[in-house]
């Protein structure tokens, strides 16, 4: 996406004042001064847009189209499918969804449509193909999005035939399927495909491998309805750019479970995203959570190797979190900016204005209820606005990572579905948020990327917990080491394969070449229970987690302190062909993290040149422009910091110089350019 500017907006939805002109008019002047220079409009209006069927009635959306381009504010256009009208409910009960318990939902809600029903492609096209039809050559234009938040899932019939013909060409045959599934047990054994049912819990939910494949068949299907929605938006404006708004899960902020967006991002032009984190929370310091948000933009810049987009965000709250707080002063600046530096090119908010009534009435928007442009909240975004148009130059720029994690959504499908282990305690995403954090607090870029990545262009490649792994990804694991890389692996990994079945004869070949161990055994703990790792003098506590393993070829790190496997191997290294192969054999604290990958970046010589002197509170980011590099200095804490970098810079926002040790208030942001 060629993109001129950092964009700087909101959803738009004029539809819910279309008998208030005043307010239409005042939105514009007010977005004008608020620095606003995009709108998402259309995504709730098909309403308005089809009141009743066969009637279309565009002229209100041609006004507010024609309105923002005359005050030089691009339009991101979506298509209504995300919540369709009464009408089409009530004639058309078919398009409604089915719950995992064979009910039919009633009309109401957001994404409760059937994603195979045919009814539903049908009026999705007709009114998609109009819009693109009448919008495909206006100057406001700037790209499309694509339905809201695509999510959930469907068990009526059509979808049932849809998920039996998405196994008929995964297995061919039922022999196939079978032997993949394991439905020898309980004698849950196949013999006709029309035997076959989605998960439910008053049906067949303990065979993993259809589990599994359920959830895989739930993202394929959203990615075909998403590519039904789009075919004659593609055809009639090949040269618009085409995305829909990805989700992250919000309390614990990990990423969103129900979809694959590995698989979902070929599909877009551009990723984008939503995020609502619950800033000032009682639960973990600011910085924790800065982290957490860290990781997932870093996910989602590292689909496509390419700048996201925030596509929504709240200037002050939410209204479904338990405790819905608004950001403190400065809060709105720096949880803007921490996108720009992890690689959107885009701040934008849900909504523009606040709604008067329903579900939403009590969200955050840029104009609240009272109309005012006084208030604090307006004032931030216009600062905001201000701050983005003095960084514009970022727009398009790039992240060089050294670093990748990998995080999969079949693994973590897999080994939440697995009924072994603690089901307290198995917190995949959140331990890969722990690894991460290491690297967020030394201010070294990290992609977040899939098994299936180009692993060889990374120094160090950090793989925890990752409880399936199929063949060609050992294989591909195995080549990365050979041929010098450095992988780091944790317990709870390679158990099962792409199938969710075990592997025989013990933990995979692959795998015990590479890091010269042979895992046997994983002691599970109790919440209270506690062991010790030793290294080097040092002692680090053990929680939830201990895997016991052979030694073959591995240097033995750290071992056990207690339990019967006091004094067995721990933390080993290994040498495999050009490279090294590190294994942590328990769950730790942050203060283990921190030691061991200290270790290893100095192994491998991975480091910030910038930062002379970091700090856990401040985390710098930078973007690559062709010549230079812009550096990002946040101070996520409520207390004055202190950092100390490589050379004296200019802060871009104040146009002031700035010594190589750096002050930072509580929650301030500088955005930084080295002295020529």
């Amino acid at each position: 996406m060629v993109q001129e500017k950092i964009l700087h907006g909101a959803d738009y939805n004029p539809d819910q004042w279309l008998d208030r002109p005043d307010i239409l008019k005042k939105d514009i002047e007010l977005m004008k001064e608020a620095g606003i220079n995009t709108a998402t409009i259309g995504m709730f209006s098909w309403d308005k847009l089809e009141p009743e069927e066969g009637d279309f009635q565009f002229e209100w959306l041609d006004s507010i189209m024609d309105t923002l381009y005359e005050n030089d504010i691009k339009v991101i256009l979506a298509t209504p499918s995300a919540a369709r009208p009464a009408w089409m409910s009530k004639k058309y009960p078919e398009v409604l969804r089915t719950n995992e318990r064979g009910e039919k939902m009633r009309h109401g809600g957001r994404h409760n449509h059937c994603f195979s029903s045919p009814i539903y492609r049908k009026k999705v096209t007709i009114i998609n193909k109009k819009i693109a039809e009448r919008y495909k050559e206006h100057p406001a234009l700037l790209m499309w999005h694509i339905s809201n938040e695509y999510g959930g899932e469907c068990h009526c019939q059509y979808c049932q035939e849809n998920f039996r013909s998405w196994l008929k060409k995964e297995y061919s045959t039922l022999e196939n399927l079978n032997a993949s599934w394991w439905t020898t047990f309980w004698a849950h054994t196949y013999t006709s495909w029309d035997q076959i049912e989605s998960p439910s819990s008053i049906g067949e939910n303990e065979v993993h491998g259809m589990n599994l494949d359920w959830r895989r068949f739930v993202t394929d299907q959203t990615i075909d309805f998403y590519e039904h929605e789009i075919k004659d938006i593609r055809k009639l404006t090949p040269n618009i750019p085409i995305t829909t708004n990805f989700m992250a899960d919000t309390m614990d902020l990990i990423p969103f479970q129900g979809l694959d967006y590995y698989k979902f991002a070929k599909h877009v032009d551009v990723v984008s995203w939503d995020c609502y984190p619950a800033w000032h929370n009682d639960w973990e310091t600011t910085a924790d959570l800065a982290s957490k948000v860290g990781f997932i933009d870093d996910l989602y810049r590292s689909l496509k190797q390419q700048p996201f987009l925030l596509m929504e965000s709240t200037p002050s709250m939410v209204n479904w979190h338990p405790v819905n707080k608004a950001k403190r002063p400065g809060m709105h600046m720096l949880s803007s900016m921490q996108h720009i530096a992890h690689g959107s090119d885009s701040n934008l908010y849900f909504q523009w204005r606040k709604s008067r009534g329903s579900s939403e009435k009590f969200h955050g928007a840029v104009v609240d209820h009272d109309n005012n442009n006084q208030n604090r909240v307006f004032q931030d975004v216009r600062k905001v606005g201000e701050s983005l148009e003095k960084i514009n130059k970022v727009t398009g720029s790039s992240k060089k990572s050294r670093v990748g994690i990998i995080y999969d959504w079949d693994s973590n499908w897999a080994i939440n579905d697995s009924q072994g282990f603690s089901q307290e305690t198995k917190q995949y995403p959140q331990t890969l948020q722990n690894h991460y954090r290491f690297f967020w607090n030394n201010d070294i870029p990290v992609d977040i990327i899939s098994p299936k990545a180009d692993l060889s262009q990374y120094d160090l490649i950090v793989a925890p917990m990752l409880y399936l792994i199929d063949e060609s990804s050992l294989d591909k694991f195995s080549t990365y080491v050979a041929n010098g890389g450095n992988l780091v692996m944790s317990y709870i990994s390679g158990v099962v394969n792409e199938h969710d079945l075990t592997y025989m004869n013990g933990w995979p070949q692959q795998l015990q070449e590479i890091f010269g161990i042979n895992s046997v055994e994983t002691d599970v703990y109790y919440p209270k229970d506690r062991n010790r790792i030793l290294i080097d003098g040092k002692s680090f506590e053990v929680k939830d987690y201990a895997e016991l393993f052979d030694v073959k070829s591995a240097h033995v790190i750290g071992t056990y302190d207690e339990d019967f496997y006091a004094g067995q191997a721990a933390i080993t290294e290994n040498n495999f062909g050009k490279g090294k192969g590190y294994f942590i054999g328990a769950r730790t604290n942050q203060e283990f993290l921190d030691y061991f990958y200290s270790y290893i970046c100095k192994e491998v010589q991975i480091c910030n040149d910038f930062v002379i002197k970091g700090n856990d509170n401040v985390s710098v980011q930078s973007r690559k422009l062709s010549n230079k590099e812009v550096f990002f200095i946040m101070n996520f804490s409520e207390s004055n910091q202190k950092i100390l970098v490589s050379s004296e810079t200019v802060d871009l926002l104040s146009e002031k110089h700035v010594n190589v040790e750096i002050n930072m208030l509580p929650y301030e942001v500088k955005v930084l350019e080295k002295r020529e």
